[in-house]
């Protein structure tokens, strides 16, 4: 009882004490109980490389499973073991299966059900009327022979009308079902993942490319992914004015020395010159905490510091380490030179500035510490925290001997009457472009929110900088922090969830609750993530986006897209790519069902009046053919363009067939079955042809509206459907191989498609009359319509 042993991490049970010092991973959750300067990396909890203080006094008395002690000791009573830990539940939530259909997938199916529904009623239609017009044809002789309009008929002729009929049918079916739509759907979602590649994006799961079409909001990770995950020296002040970057010729040549010293003496970091170039450009390379690295790094490669020569020319003679109490280090060494004592101070700027009765401005000029000037450095202290910056503040003065020890004979470090020589602001800066990346999501009617691990106020500025929070928007509850929103109601949360755009020290399961809020209201939601922490809500959003530099296996494994080059500005070109899959799909869907609204109708009409369809079953599913493999393929590879991005999102629950599509659609096929039903009825008349040269025409007439409306297909609602198309080689390349193929048919498969030559007069007729879509396409697009759908059931419901 109460004596301390040694056991294996696997044996630990609730209620033990374990005892954490440097080094250590906390094993279990726990609790502080007794220590003194813990200090501990949470970045596999929270993604942010900062060191949290854990005490029992500072309102932070826990301490998670997998995160690591780096300063203090401690001991720590367990609370929770194994999968009931925060690192456990966490893991669980990343290995359960979300197996939720995507907002096109629903669609889809809705839609593929209405149009088989449709096409089975229309052909049974059609099978009826045929078979009733057939068998009441059939009448009986003087001599009790079968006949069928007067002429004989044996039993193998009324079979083969009988099968012939059901093939009619079942080709209106097999034209009527769009089974072409899951081929146009992989064709377009394998091309741009192909390209997007290009575009710095890796598609894990295809169909994460149109989902993200339908994106309505992106909650997004700070660190790594809008800033650059590095600290580095942004702000630098001699005396009481601003040093501006690359201007270093301004301040005294031996002020800058004594920073040298200060940087390179006092300091657990180190500097290592590498053979070859590393990724941040620089053939250094700094280690340390974040802070001391970013220092380091600004010293080395802004000041052309040589910290081992400076190094060399001093010995060092006592050290007062970081204290996370006093949140300062210190040196007291001697120059080698001239045997002169030196103390040099670094670390918080209000702590610092206790310690001083003196400055030295730019010019190397020493000036007293007063009133008025004091007030003047706390101003810009003040001014740098409200930036986001962490203000790092250097002091030193001379010792004589008699100060270097106490009475006691041992060696002392001089806290007070010391001369400032700078300070320093140091942040994660935001990554360039990333404000305009925000901006154009926001244009897209996209939501863009930060959801990170920091304090609020670096939060706040970051999101500023970033332009996700803006000076003329409402602050009232845009910005909460992790626990407040983990306290709320499940009511509040959802009526609060839309108007937040910053969530500050927020732990995993805060940003896996705001992602499962947002769905819950009809979301679609993105996230962006590099970290282990980040996983959970990578896994349950419907798009996922891992870092591909930065980010963890875990992250990556969780989420559909890998971001390659950690930039959230390459997050739009994904949201541009998913709208143009998305806008592909319904450029095929419109084309699509003009063929089948046309063909049912053309057939049914004709099997009423006439008892016979004019287009065979052969010509009929060639027609499917062109529509379904070389349509998808040729609308498939359009390639984004920035009016996608003017567009509000498609979300959940927005009907995949727009009225914009329904309009042209419906004009499209009316003109076309006037035109096919005029030829029906009047086309040997007109033309002064047989019935197999009409029927003929009436096939080349239907094939060459589609070729025609094909580029009506092209652009939804713009009037010029020929803008970009000299960039459509593929587009250009199918419509040649479709015209070929159809003179082919007409004109050398006579005895297979059931057709007869035509003549260069009646080839003429049937490309003007396709022709004629084109400016019907463009009349038509003058007539406004509603933004309330016309058929709503095909509207996906919440």
């Amino acid at each position: 009882m109460g004596r301390r042993q040694q056991i294996s991490i696997y044996d630990i049970v609730v209620g033990d004490v374990v005892c954490l010092k440097i080094g250590d991973q906390v094993p279990a959750d726990g609790l502080f109980v007794d220590g003194h300067s813990l200090r501990i990396d949470e970045s596999s909890m929270t993604g942010e490389s900062d060191h949290v203080e854990v005490s029992s006094v500072n309102n932070n008395p826990f301490l998670f499973s997998g995160t690591k002690v780096v300063d203090g000791y401690a001991k720590m009573v367990v609370t929770s073991v194994g999968m009931k830990t925060t690192w456990g539940e966490m893991m669980s939530s990343i290995s359960r299966d979300v197996n939720e259909e995507t907002p096109l997938q629903a669609r889809l199916n809705k839609l593929t059900s209405a149009i088989g529904k449709v096409g089975l009623a229309v052909a049974f239609l059609v099978l009826v009327v045929l078979l009733v017009r057939y068998f009441t044809g059939n009448t009986n002789n003087e001599n009790g022979i079968k006949e069928f309009n007067g002429r004989k008929s044996k039993f193998s002729d009324v079979m083969n009308a009988v099968v012939g009929i059901v093939a009619d049918a079942v080709t209106i079916v097999v034209v009527a079902i769009p089974e072409g739509l899951p081929l146009a759907v992989t064709l377009t979602l394998a091309y741009s993942m192909k390209k997007m590649m290009a575009d710095h994006a890796m598609v894990r799961k295809l169909s994460a490319c149109e989902t993200m079409g339908s994106a309505t909001t992106i909650c997004t990770d700070k660190t790594g992914t809008l800033t650059l995950n590095e600290m580095k020296v942004t702000k630098f002040w001699m005396g009481l004015e601003p040093v501006l970057e690359n201007a270093y010729s301004s301040v005294a040549p031996f002020v800058l020395g004594l920073i040298q010293e200060g940087v390179a003496l006092n300091t657990t970091g180190s500097v290592h010159k590498s053979k070859s170039e590393s990724e941040s450009g620089s053939d250094f390379e700094f280690s340390g905490s974040p802070t001391e690295k970013a220092i380091l790094s600004w010293a080395v490669l802004e000041m052309d510091m040589k910290m081992d020569e400076l190094r060399k020319g001093y010995n060092i003679i006592q050290v007062e380490t970081f204290n996370s109490k006093k949140k300062r280090s210190g040196v007291l060494l001697r120059r080698k030179a001239d045997n002169t004592v030196n103390v040099h101070w670094k670390g918080a700027a209000e702590m610092v500035l206790k310690m001083c009765s003196k400055y030295y401005d730019a010019s190397g000029i020493v000036k007293d510490l007063d009133g008025e000037s004091m007030m003047k450095f706390e101003n810009i202290i003040q001014g740098m925290a409200a930036s986001s910056l962490r203000c790092i503040a250097f002091a030193q003065t001379e010792v004589s001997e008699e100060e270097v020890e106490d009475g006691e004979g041992k060696a002392t470090v001089k806290e007070n009457d010391l001369t400032l020589i700078g300070l320093v602001g140091i942040k994660d800066p935001c990554r360039p472009g990333v404000k305009a990346a925000v901006e154009s999501c926001q244009n897209a009617g996209v939501n863009v929110k930060m959801i990170t691990g920091d304090n609020v106020f670096t939060a706040k500025a970051i999101a500023t900088e970033c332009g996700i929070l803006r000076q003329d928007q409402d602050m009232a509850g845009a910005v909460v922090e992790g626990e407040e929103f983990r306290n709320y109601t499940p009511e509040e949360r959802l009526e609060k969830v839309e108007k937040i755009c910053v969530m500050a020290r927020s732990s995993p399961f805060d940003k896996l609750l705001m992602v499962e809020c947002l769905k819950q209201k009809g979301h679609v939601v993105a996230v962006t993530g590099d970290g282990t922490n980040d996983a959970p809500a990578l896994k349950e959003a419907d798009i996922g986006l891992s870092m591909g530099i930065q980010g963890t296996e875990v992250a990556k494994e969780s989420s559909d897209i890998v971001i390659l080059d950690d930039n959230f500005a390459s997050v739009v070109t994904v949201l541009k790519w998913g709208r143009c899959v998305y806008n592909n799909i319904q450029k095929f869907i419109q084309f699509q069902l003009t063929v089948n609204v046309a063909a049912l109708a053309i057939n049914f009409v004709a099997a009423v009046s006439a008892g016979e369809v004019p287009l065979t079953a052969v010509q009929l599913l060639w027609v499917n053919l062109i529509m379904d493999t070389l349509g998808a393929l040729a609308l498939a590879t359009e390639k984004p363009t920035m009016e996608l991005m003017e567009k509000p999102p498609v979300g959940r629950t927005k009907p995949l067939i727009t009225n914009v599509m329904w309009r042209n659609l419906v004009a499209q096929a009316l003109y076309q079955i006037a035109v096919l039903l005029t030829l029906q009825f009047r086309g040997e008349s007109i033309f002064g042809v047989s019935k197999g040269v009409n029927d003929t025409l009436i096939f080349n007439t239907f094939v060459m509206c589609q070729v025609f409306n094909e580029f009506n297909a092209r652009k939804l609602e713009k009037r010029n459907v020929f803008k970009g198309l000299h960039r459509s080689k593929l587009f250009l390349g199918i419509i040649g191989v479709t015209v070929v193929l159809q003179v082919v048919m007409v004109e050398f498969l006579k005895k297979f498609a059931d057709t007869e030559r035509l003549n260069w007069g009646q080839w003429g007729v049937c490309i003007l009359l396709g022709a004629a879509s084109w400016p019907i396409g463009w009349l038509v697009k003058l007539i406004p319509v509603p933004e309330k759908p016309f058929l709503d059931f095909l509207s996906i419901k919440k």
